[in-house]
């Protein structure tokens, strides 16, 4: 790499930049999957728009791959890069709350904690993930699913404007009044088009939610999933949460002998207070569960309720369910035998309906519509256990295909190929996703993502900036 050019890149650069030889560099580059080893040249650890502009220049300059961190939490690892340049965005994480006008405008580098907290104060909120440690970033270009998407709706469908720095350097504000077609475009196409500095959402009034942890031996397992999927047809909407199949916490509500094994767990969560709480949940709450945990707090406490713990190795994978016969039900419970356990491994099954399901069906998040979300969510210490921890995620996928709906949310999975991208975004989306992509990516600077490619239709002469610059009259040009 020529060094006059990263010490150009350094001079009047606000924030920091790492290299290997820098005693930082490896803690710099840990992300949230440790299967995960690669080592970047260079980390742009970016102060503001202006340090994101340059890194992005000089990478293309130096013909260097380009990946953007967030919050680091890609289970495919798409915010590192081998000897390429990393732009870090984790110091871009202010976020200021107008609670007059029940907006939050969020750093790009931003993780669900600081929005959360931010809004904590006034008791609004936005509907976020389910772990305070997830990068807002690259979770609400997906599209963004959590505990609120049957009250609130995705987070996407909660996006007022994104500010983004291009592949070319240049600044773009979307919204629905400015280049609405790409803003029509990060409502689930990811990081495809630009590096996110900066995003304004809506927020809604929530001063108190409720969760309640009801657990079960693992044998009680088909019975509590049909009554627990009978029991959301009917549900209000303030009512999320999921059933998770995971290793019993060694926890004092936890009863002795369950702790450290297979455990059966409906989380009930509720938009608002415990007496309506229970109310609501009346019909899970009386199926006999063998502990409880009950409790009133502040959303972004809900959120820290089951932090994916860091450092373990990562495997994930989805599946949308258009129907839950007892028959998926009974395969679904079965396979949670096959989960590595002890671990943090979770195999989960999610609600979607009410708000999220009646959300702007022409945003490229398909799997909107689905009622159901499958997720094994594998964390395993043991390289050992990585073939296992595979195969399980696999054949969970596999049990329950009859009865999918051929969607995915693709922050919920790695590289499963290009088909599988493209049932993310939606097949009747594509074309127009490659379209805004050629006008505002033509040279696919922004590939380390579940990537959508510029229509060659649409593609323009690839140049670099340092030959644009040199001939100013190609800029614009196809």
């Amino acid at each position: 790499m020529d060094t006059a050019a990263l010490a150009g890149l350094r001079d009047g650069f606000a924030g920091t930049v790492i290299t290997p030889g820098d005693s930082s560099y490896d803690e710099a580059r840990t992300i949230f999957n440790a299967m995960i080893d690669r080592r970047p040249a260079v980390i742009a650890q970016c102060e503001n728009p202006e340090d994101v502009a340059r890194a992005i220049r000089f990478g293309r300059d130096q013909d260097l791959e380009i990946a953007v961190r967030g919050g680091g939490h890609s289970v495919a690892g798409t915010s590192l890069t081998n000897g390429g340049i990393v732009i870090d965005l984790r110091r871009m994480h202010a976020v200021v709350v107008d609670p007059a006008a029940r907006t939050a405008q969020v750093g790009g580098g931003a993780t669900m904690s600081h929005l959360d907290r931010a809004g904590e104060p006034y008791g609004l909120a936005t509907p976020g993930g389910r772990v305070s440690t997830t990068g807002v970033g690259g979770y609400a270009l997906g599209g963004g699913t959590g505990w609120l998407d049957r009250k609130f709706g995705l987070t996407c469908d909660n996006l007022l404007s994104v500010r983004l720095v291009t592949a070319d350097g240049g600044t773009v504000q979307a919204s629905d009044d400015e280049n609405p077609e790409l803003f029509w475009a990060l409502h689930g196409g990811g990081g495809n088009f630009g590096v996110a500095t900066s995003f304004t959402f809506r927020l809604h009034p929530l001063p108190v939610v409720t969760a309640m942890l009801l657990l079960w031996r693992a044998e009680a397992g088909p019975e509590v999933g049909h009554a627990y999927r009978d029991f959301l047809a009917s549900a209000p909407d303030e009512i999320g949460g999921g059933l998770i199949f995971l290793t019993a916490p060694p926890e004092e509500w936890v009863p002795q002998g369950m702790a450290g094994r297979l455990a059966c767990m409906v989380l009930v969560t509720y938009a608002g207070g415990e007496p309506e709480a229970r109310e609501a949940a009346r019909p899970v709450l009386g199926l006999g569960h063998d502990a409880e945990l009950t409790l009133e707090l502040p959303y972004a406490e809900l959120q820290c309720l089951l932090d994916d713990p860091p450092g373990y190795r990562n495997y994930w994978s989805a599946e949308h369910l258009g129907t839950f016969p007892d028959e998926a039900m009974d395969l679904f419970c079965d396979r949670a035998h096959d989960m590595i356990v002890p671990s943090p491994s979770q195999q989960v099954i999610f609600p979607l309906g009410g708000a999220a399901a009646r959300g702007n069906p022409d945003y490229p998040v398909p799997w909107r519509s689905a009622p159901w979300v499958i997720h094994p969510f594998g964390l395993w210490a043991d390289p050992a256990d990585d073939e296992r921890g595979r195969q399980w995620a696999y054949d969970v996928r596999a049990d329950l295909k009859p009865w999918s709906t051929g969607d995915v949310y693709l922050n919920f999975i790695g590289n499963e190929g290009a088909e599988r991208v493209i049932a993310g975004l939606g097949a009747d989306h594509y074309g127009r996703l490659e379209a805004v992509k050629a006008q505002y990516d033509p040279d696919n600077v922004f590939r380390l993502n579940h990537n959508i490619k510029p229509h060659p239709a649409s593609r323009r002469r690839a140049f670099s900036p340092s030959e644009a610059r040199r001939h100013p009259h190609w800029l614009g040009h196809w």
